[in-house]
């Protein structure tokens, strides 16, 4: 094994069943074929603008779990793009299907919704940057993979499909520079806090596994939320 292994790629291998349940997960394959539900696509856009002031919430969070300029930097970087530019593209978005912003401040948290953000929060909360990057992982790194999956996979119906804006936003050049920042974010973290050549052996490793894989599993019930649809 390589003395600097990737902590999020073992992370990955670490917890193979959630994270391919996560990330290949009915509602993505339908969303790729066109053929999820459109009232399925409105509830999980509006769970998702909730979940959007949430995750701002968390990364504000990382600000205050920062101990050096670099990830103080990076962090509030991450607050900025995410309430200053993304929330407002999502607000854009939304409106093209029908959802007014007036509408989605009104909309009851959905249990899976709220269960996920919480858990978020309370792991930022209890632990240090490194256990909150690792709880953020799986939508920050995550939505990227699903993204360039879809985008290469020859399965996935460009024509004629309702999503294919969704597809090539998380799949496009931009959501993937960030992406990457946070996963370099993440190995810089981990390997200030001692992660280096077998991670699986580190003291800290089954609870960082833990917080993944959990974190996954909630990724899950989020796309088991959107099929429940309205």
């Amino acid at each position: 094994m390589s003395s600097n292994p990737s902590v999020y790629e073992t992370l990955k291998s670490a917890a193979t069943a959630s994270w391919e349940g996560y990330i290949g997960h009915p509602f993505v394959r339908q969303l790729a074929r066109g053929e999820l539900p459109e009232a399925c696509f409105r509830h999980y856009l509006g769970q998702d603008y909730l979940f959007l002031l949430h995750y701002s919430r968390a990364w504000a969070l990382a600000v205050v779990k920062s101990q050096d300029v670099e990830d103080l930097r990076q962090s509030a970087a991450a607050v900025d793009l995410l309430l200053n530019h993304e929330l407002a593209l999502h607000v854009t978005y939304c409106e093209r299907w029908g959802l007014r912003e007036a509408d989605l401040v009104r909309l009851p948290e959905a249990d899976a919704n709220r269960l996920y953000t919480r858990f978020v929060m309370d792991t930022g909360l209890s632990g240090d940057l490194l256990d909150l990057l690792v709880a953020l992982s799986p939508c920050s790194l995550g939505y990227a993979e699903i993204g360039r999956r879809l985008a290469a996979d020859p399965a996935t119906r460009l024509e004629g499909n309702p999503y294919r804006d969704w597809i090539e936003m998380y799949g496009g050049s931009e959501f993937q520079e960030g992406a990457e920042l946070c996963r370099q974010q993440l190995e810089r973290v981990a390997r200030a806090r001692g992660l280096t050549g077998d991670l699986t052996a580190n003291p800290r490793w089954p609870a960082l596994r833990q917080l993944f894989e959990t974190a996954c599993r909630l990724e899950i019930g989020f796309w088991d939320m959107g099929l429940l649809g309205a």
